[in-house]
């Protein structure tokens, strides 16, 4: 049984590169300092004192202080809050980013991410030639890898805002909306397949049918392995980890593109693609509302056509295809987007300048200077979700056996499809080959196979397509909550 064939070779191959060229190039490091991204820089103390007349010797009085920061010793004094500052801008250089909180993380997640496509797409032109059949695709541990580092980051941000005392009530909103979430969940999950197409009802059939029938061939009676509320109960605190691990992601992404909006000015072509980009993720959820789109492209026959507009596999391309272009577009808006939130450092300042008192020089400082340094977790804050739908339709079209070319190409006949029962072997070893196959690749192999017969093409369609169809729906859900926000609360 041949269980890696090339897919090894491409594998080794991008271990090798990343290896050879990881440290020397790096489409994380390119996308902060070689796209015109520009920072503000926090006054010194010395342009401080010129501004607000403090002389430098009474700095030291009673209300004032000194720190140490970056091996250097300053005072602490106080100025107005309305006082003129003007800062001053620099590009993003590599020198400035790595020191940055959670840079080594943003990098390892984006050029991960990017490896991965590479791999995949690989693989996917190998297939298209030479289509798998006993092979083990090595391009899905890969995307499971990168949805993995996605979760696991988004989750570590989320965990520390339970671990700072101040963050009350950034702790409450994720508790509350994660919760929210689980509701939703649980009424969606109820929800008729001839109304929102997830495919979980025939997914848990065919699992449900295969297991029993992999216990029965055990020797163990068994009617299935779980019963479908709790398989559901299950998804629905997935669900619930999700969104509330998007929260604050949707949040911070939704200020974003409030800011970008306003600097667009007369650039109606940069807008159009703001809120395009915006929009998207609803129509990727309304893909999968059978009514809506479904029925209406490939069942309905319009006046004067002798069919309807889509084929049912060339509608499942569409929105294979509808994700992608999503994500592409999100993509390329990113600059805009990073640039929007470094701006905030200039009108922080200039907020201030509306507000009587004084405030010392380190919180003024601090609050330029914050803006910047939380720029990697802002980034993964952005990415992170996107990297998360873009691989689970990966995986998706794969495991579900889609193909991208369904536009373009008729449906594949049954022979063609892949099966979900399981299959002899066409390995045949050659006389005396026995001898030399170990009895862990046996074991392996009869693994493999007990998989296939469990978790079918229908299994992995339903679980695969409502991760999918999820995860944009939290997208989209989250950014909308802080689009309401920022139109009603947020700042103008």
């Amino acid at each position: 049984m041949a269980l890696l064939g090339a897919q090894l070779v491409i594998t080794l191959v991008m271990v090798s590169i990343i290896q050879k060229l990881g440290p020397h190039y790096s489409l994380a490091r390119w996308i902060l300092c070689s796209t015109g991204l520009i920072r503000y820089l926090y006054p010194t103390d010395d342009e401080l004192r010129a501004l607000a007349g403090v002389p430098k010797d009474k700095a030291k009085g009673k209300k004032g202080g000194r720190y140490i920061e970056n091996g250097k010793t300053g005072d602490t004094f106080h100025i107005p809050r309305s006082l003129d500052v003007q800062l001053e801008t620099t590009k993003v250089t590599p020198l400035d980013v790595v020191h940055l909180r959670y840079y080594t993380e943003y990098q390892w997640l984006v050029d991960f991410a990017l490896y991965s496509t590479i791999v995949y797409i690989a693989t996917e032109v190998y297939q298209y030639f030479f289509p798998l059949k006993d092979e083990i695709n090595l391009s899905m541990l890969w995307c499971f890898l990168v949805v993995g580092f996605a979760l696991k980051l988004l989750v570590l941000l989320t965990v520390q805002y339970f671990r700072a005392e101040e963050s009350v009530g950034e702790r409450s909103t994720v508790i509350v909306t994660g919760f929210a979430y689980l509701l939703v969940a649980m009424m969606i999950l109820i929800v008729d397949e001839n109304t929102l197409e997830l495919g979980l009802d025939k997914a848990y059939k065919s699992f449900n049918e295969s297991a029993a029938a992999f216990l029965d061939t055990q020797g163990l009676d068994s009617k299935g392995p779980a019963s479908k509320l709790v398989l559901k109960f299950f998804l629905a605190l997935w669900c619930g980890l999700v969104g509330a691990v998007f929260t604050f992601p949707g949040l911070r992404m939704s200020r974003m593109h409030w800011d970008s909006l306003r600097y667009c000015g007369e650039n109606r072509l940069l807008k159009i693609a703001l809120n395009l980009s915006f929009a998207f993720p609803l129509l990727l959820i309304i893909l999968w509302v059978k009514p809506i789109c479904r029925d209406y492209l490939t069942a309905r026959v319009f006046t004067g056509m002798t069919g309807p507009l889509m084929t049912p596999h060339a509608f499942e391309s569409l929105r294979l295809i509808a994700v992608v272009v999503a994500v592409l577009l999100r993509l390329l808006l990113m600059p805009v987007y990073l640039q929007a939130y470094l701006n905030m450092a200039y009108h922080r300042i200039e907020e201030q300048k509306k507000e009587a008192g004084r405030i010392t020089n380190l919180e003024l400082q601090k609050k330029v200077a914050a803006v910047f340094y939380y720029l990697c977790v802002v980034t993964l804050q952005y990415v992170a979700p996107i990297i998360m739908c873009l691989f689970f339709t990966f995986m998706y079209k794969t495991l579900g056996g889609y193909a991208w070319d369904g536009l373009f190409t008729a449906a594949p006949s049954p022979e063609e499809c892949p099966a979900d029962a399981p299959h002899p072997s066409h390995f045949t070893p050659f006389p005396g080959q026995e001898e030399s196959i170990t009895h862990s690749a046996k074991q392996f192999t009869l693994a493999l196979d007990s998989m296939k017969q469990v978790f079918t093409t229908d299994v992995f369609r339903g679980l695969l397509g409502f991760a999918t169809w999820w995860s944009c729906f939290a997208w989209f859900a989250t950014t909308s909550m802080g689009m309401v926000y920022q139109t009603y609360f947020g700042h103008t």
